[in-house]
């Protein structure tokens, strides 16, 4: 396989079909090697339009979903970033590449430990990955700019709109299988919010989302 063919049929055919258009975020999908990112038995999978399995039960986002958080997100770079869900590490890349730092909480000590070897081995140095339970929120270093979540939420915590500075933006994906819809939230002020959605998707719930009670009081 011709790698650079296949990263940039990657992005050609599948990322600038789904509206992202951002030629900073074009421009990383070419710099941060994803390959890198892929367990050794998917390597095959890489730049195919697809969810790529990970330890755990956990996955890799569909490569056009990345990118398009990424884009819709808009990180500066001097924000810092807080990302639920490290998976292999690809994302937090992409994300710091564009920030100042990023925050990232990982539920999986397996995980932990993948991500952050991928990250050293691709000389990303202003990740810190965490270990916890990130889908309340992570106080540590908040207010954040920005706040993405890699793994659906049934619904969203208000303490993780909480954690957002004035300004800031949040994206995630919030609903149930099979119909969710990728949103980006901004707050506007103390208690105000704008809400946009994105595009409707399905994908594998947050490791550590707390599912709605079925009972109605």
């Amino acid at each position: 396989m011709n790698i650079e063919q296949a990263r940039f049929n990657m992005i050609e055919q599948q990322i600038r079909p789904w509206d992202v258009l951002d030629t900073s975020v074009l421009d990383l999908l070419m710099v941060v090697k994803r390959e890198n990112f892929v367990p050794l038995a998917h390597k095959a999978l890489a730049f195919a339009d697809t969810e790529i399995p990970l330890p755990g039960g956990q996955v890799m986002l569909n490569p056009k979903v990345e990118a398009r958080l990424l884009q819709d997100v808009n990180v500066k770079k001097h924000e810092s970033v807080l990302e639920i869900g490290v998976g292999s590490g690809y994302l937090a890349a992409l994300l710091a590449h564009k920030g100042r730092h990023v925050t990232a909480v990982e539920v999986s000590p397996e995980l932990k430990a993948l991500a952050e070897k991928n990250l050293a081995d691709n000389g990303v140095t202003n990740v810190t990955v965490e270990l916890g339970n990130g889908a309340q929120g992570w106080s540590n270093g908040a207010p954040f700019d920005v706040i993405v979540v890699t793994g659906s939420l049934p619904e969203l915590p208000p303490a993780l709109l909480q954690q957002l500075k004035v300004g800031g933006r949040l994206a995630a994906i919030i609903g149930q299988s099979p119909a969710m819809k990728a949103q980006l939230i901004t707050r506007t002020g103390e208690a105000g919010y704008d809400t946009r959605t994105l595009f409707e998707t399905d994908v594998k719930a947050l490791a550590s989302a707390t599912q709605p009670s079925q009972f109605k009081f």
